[in-house]
């Protein structure tokens, strides 16, 4: 079974996160963004999710970081919880 790693930013509107995405395009440091932006607990971590397999995250989570390509800011992801940038750090 796949397994991943992965780190994210969880904010309450698409035009934030479309927002702290460009901010990261142009050379903001991921985990700094989000420290200062995400309302997930995992900002503590720069947004580190560790390791998990398909179906431990919600499934548009999953989608994203089971398809998408390794090491680029994806998002937003919307999710009930609100919209995420996902950066995939690993993939095995």
């Amino acid at each position: 079974m796949p397994t991943a790693s992965a780190r994210h930013i969880l904010v309450a509107t698409e035009e934030k996160c479309l927002q702290l995405k460009a901010e990261i395009e142009a050379g903001a440091d991921f985990a700094e963004v989000a420290q200062r932006n995400s309302s997930c607990p995992s900002r503590m971590r720069g947004g580190d999710l560790g390791a998990f397999r398909p179906g431990q995250m919600v499934k548009e989570f999953d989608v994203v970081v089971f398809s998408g390509e390794v090491g680029k800011v994806l998002g937003p992801v919307k999710t009930q919880f609100g919209y995420h940038l996902v950066e995939i750090t690993r993939r095995w």
